[in-house]
Order: structure tokens, then sequence, then C-alpha cells
């Protein structure tokens, strides 16, 4: 039975789902990192928000770890690279906080044009300031998105209801799409001096840390007001409070900050300044939608291997995983064939995909393939982390997809390439009763079946060869489950594919290879 860590305060209702489902959950909130480590190799899976960071020597500590599951959208608190390195999925939750995380932005949006902060605080006080809080309308304004994707294009359909202009930056935004939102794509340096209101609603990378910069609020148009709900680190807060010191800009409202949680800040107390403790995702109906969403997602991956969300491999619907697991098993196989026969590293890996095989999630079907080929040399490499480590080695990949040609209906073929030019090939399909098959090896056609035990042998292709094969075999009381053959043409090379009930003594093997017709004869498990 798989066994889960909520690390992180969820909704009940995701406890819930995970003992419906019949997996161990274990409610363990505010553990520090030492008790984390300690505990941590337990579990399966993980199911987090934001307080906990589940750190690279998290990760490297939890051994039987498959997966990391995010309630919520930013993943800053889990070491992505990491995990993927140790092939560990991780999910976030992407819609389940988008409608809340956008309200929010559209209420800080109206809290700073009326400035409504400091006038609750003013009338509480016993004043009566009419006249000092003279605001400004959002009818006829113009809203400049940095961002338009789930968060950003739900916001600019609530800005379109307030009959707002709407215009966005977005590299991703197609002009399609822009056109169905109803919303203007421009150039960041084309947004800034036009918008009144600049709001933020992108990731934080490499390209977008610090893109409200001080070079970007000087484009901005004077007495323009920003809003952050995305995430901390996206604006030089040094900059904004000059910007705001300066009258350049007339306010700001943020929810994110870079260093959280914030509990000093020198932004905190600034008249033209709404802060607000990362609420972008706090409302009951959130709360409850990631809460569920995770459990859901880590449970049908345990499960079913269905693959949703997931950061760092292709998703996979539960109806998809079942039509795709044999084929998964298959291109496993295919590569786990071809890297048993390899004793070199390889320089590049090609993958054919023909027919049904075609239509299938290849992306998924790649990672398994060369899972497979590195397994040999690397006994830790699996789907998730085997793209990372053949990019870190220079293995060159490609992938094909055509249609039916040959006599199957669907079939995948590897190619690989090694350093010093030679080649490995393999192809393979699934028939109808969902067992991978081997159907080509070395360009020779066969049919096999894998198993956890089998020896390949290439030979020259003349009489008694079987016959001797089969003698060494019995006498070393090595019991034959199958036998499959293929030539290229009389006389040339063949090639004998033998299933066996036990592994092949070393001393069998090497009487094998010291027969007189035998080219190459090696022991394969799968």
């Amino acid at each position: 039975m798989p066994k889960i860590l909520i690390a992180d305060a969820l909704s009940p209702a995701a406890l819930a789902i995970f003992r419906e489902r019949g997996i161990e959950a274990d409610v363990r909130t505010g553990l520090a990192k030492d008790e984390l480590l300690k505990t941590v190799g337990d579990y399966d899976g993980i199911a987090v928000r934001s307080a906990t960071k589940i750190t690279a020597d998290i990760i490297k500590a939890a051994k039987k770890l498959k997966v990391v599951g995010r309630a919520g959208i930013g993943v800053d608190n889990i070491d992505v690279s990491a995990a993927t390195a140790a092939g560990v999925i991780v999910m976030n939750t992407p819609q389940g906080n988008s409608i809340t995380t956008a309200e929010h932005a559209i209420a800080l949006m109206m809290a700073l044009a009326r400035e409504l902060p400091a006038a609750n605080a003013s009338t509480h006080a016993g004043k009566w300031e009419k006249n000092r809080f003279v605001g400004s309308e959002l009818y006829g304004k113009t809203l400049g998105l940095i961002g338009a994707g789930n968060i950003g294009s739900i916001v600019a359909d609530r800005a379109r209801g307030l009959k707002m202009r709407v215009i966005a930056y977005d590299p991703y935004l197609s002009p399609q799409r822009a056109l169905e939102l109803g919303i203007e794509k421009v150039e960041l340096s084309e947004l800034l001096p036009r918008a009144d209101f600049v709001s933020l609603h992108t990731p934080l990378t490499a390209e977008t840390g610090n893109i409200i910069s001080a070079e970007a609020i000087a484009q901005m148009k004077n007495g323009a007001r920003l809003i952050n709900c995305a995430r901390g680190g996206l604006v030089d807060e040094n900059a904004l409070k000059a910007a705001l010191d300066s009258g350049h800009l007339a306010g700001a409202a943020l929810d994110v900050f870079a260093e959280e949680p914030a509990k000093t800040h020198f932004l905190f107390g600034h008249e033209k300044v709404i802060a607000t403790p990362h609420l972008g995702a706090s409302t009951l109906e959130a709360q409850e939608n990631v809460a569920i969403q995770i459990a859901e997602q880590i449970s049908d991956y345990l499960l079913t291997g269905a693959i949703v969300n997931a950061l760092n491999m292709p998703s996979i619907g539960a109806e998809e995983a079942q039509r795709v697991r044999p084929w998964i098993a298959l291109a496993e196989k295919l590569g786990l064939f071809v890297g048993q026969l390899t004793e070199t590293s390889f320089a590049s890996v090609e993958l054919l995909y023909e027919g049904s095989a075609a239509e299938l999630n290849t992306r998924a079907l790649t990672q398994a393939s060369l899972a497979g080929l590195l397994k040999p040399m690397l006994s830790d490499v699996n789907m998730v982390n085997a793209p990372l480590i053949a990019k870190e080695r220079g293995v060159q990949l490609s992938e094909t997809r055509r249609n039916r040609q040959g006599i199957y209906e669907g079939h995948i073929k590897i190619t690989a390439t090694l350093q010093d030019g030679s080649t490995r090939r393999a192809a393979g399909t699934v028939f109808s009763d969902g067992r991978p098959r081997l159907i080509q090896a070395r360009d020779i056609n066969l049919d096999a079946e894998f198993a956890p035990h089998m020896l390949y042998v290439i030979n020259e292709d003349k009489p008694g060869f079987i016959g001797q094969l089969g003698t060494i075999l019995g006498n070393a009381k090595v019991n034959i489950a199958s036998f499959a053959l293929g030539r290229s043409t009389p006389g040339a090379d063949a090639i004998a594919l033998v299933q066996i009930d036990d592994p092949v003594p070393d001393g069998v093997l090497a009487a094998i290879a010291n027969l007189p017709l035998v080219r190459q004869a090696k022991a394969l498990a799968f």
C-alpha cells in the first residue's frame, strides 16, 4: 500500500480521498527540517502547500519517494531539478485557485484605485476625511497584464466587464488567443508607458526575475499603479519604493514579496502601499479545490500511472494510461534490450513510431526508451530523470512519427548510434493480448516475447549450431522455455533469442561464446 505524508495544512477532503482510494496518509504539519529528514524515507509521496521546503537533501533522504504534489500553482518551495534528477515527479494544481487569485488581483486594483485601506483606517480613527481620499475610476482605464495564462486571462475577463481596456505582454500568447480574450497583445516596452494599472501574472523564472526593474518602472506612466499577486521576486522592491517616494507611481498593491514570510519590510507602513500576506489563493473554495485536486492526482499516479499537471513529465490521463501502459513497457524493454547489448556510450538515439504507436503520447514512450537504454550503465535511471541524464551525457535525441507502412498495426523502432559510429537497432510491437514483442533486432525479423531471463546469440547461419547450443544448455540443466530464430539471408548472420527459466551461469555463457559459429553471446534480463 502506498504511503503519503501530508506535510502542510490541507483541507480534510484530501485525507478522505487518500483513505477512500486505499492509500495510507499521515498528517504531520509544521515539521522542522531535521524531523522531516528523519521521517521522509518512509513515504512514496508528499503533499505540500507553500510552507514545507522540499529541498535537494530532503529528496536525497526520501529513498522511496515517487511524487511530490503541490496544492497550488507555484513550486518555489520544491527543488524541481533535484526531484527530476532523483526520478521524482513534481505535480501542482494550476487551475485550482485561478479564479480566487484573479479575484484578489481585481480586489487589490479596486482598493488601490479608491485608497480603501487608508480611508478605512482614517474613518475608524474618528476622522471624516472625505476630501483627502479622491480616487480614480477604473472605467475607461488601461490595464496592462504581464502574463495572460490561466489567471491573467480571468483578470482580463473581469477587467473587460469593468469596461477597462486590456493590453497584455506574454511571449506565449498567440494572436488567436488574444483575439478570443478581447485583449491587445503588445511588447513590454509598449505596455509600460500605456498602462494605468500594471498587474503581474507570470511565474518567477530566470527571464522574469525583476521584470519590474528600475528601468521598467521609469518607462511606466506617471501616476500608474502596480499590482502583484503572482510571485515575489518579479519586482525590484527597492526601485518600487523609490518610485513611490518620488511620486512617479501613485501606488502599489502587493500580495507577494521577495522573501516570505515578510514579517518586517521597508514597504510596510508606506502610505501608497497595500500589503496582504500572500492571500491570492486563500478562499474556502480554493483551499478545498486544490486539496481535492492534488490528492486525486497523487492517488491516480500511484495507483494507475496517470500523470496530470506534472512539471517534469508528460501528462497521461487515467484512460490514456490504460492504453499506453503496455507500449511504455515495450519502449522500456526495447531500450533495455539495446542497452544490454552495448558496452560503450551513446552518441545519439532515434525513435521511430509507426501506425497506432504514433498516435500515442510519444514523449512518454521516448522517456521510457531512454530509461531502459541507460539502465544497464546507470541503475538509478527512470522515466523522469532519463532525459536529463541523456542530455548531461551529450546524447542527441530525435523522434519520427509516420503512418502504418508494414504488417503491424503499430510498432516502435529504436536506433542507437555509439560513439564509434556503429549502431544498435531493435523494433517491437504490442499484440492484442497487451504483451510486448520483439519483432526485429539488427534489422533481422523475428518474433519473441520478453522474459526475465534470456540468452541472445548471433551466429553464422550453418547447420549444427542449434544442436550444439541445446546440448550445452541441456548438460548445464538450463531449461529452455521458448526459442526464437531469425536470419537476414541463408548462410549469413542469424539471431537466436532463447527464453530460459534461470540465469545463465557464466561458465555456460563462455562455452556458448566459444562455439565455432558464434559471433556474440549475451545474457539478458528484463
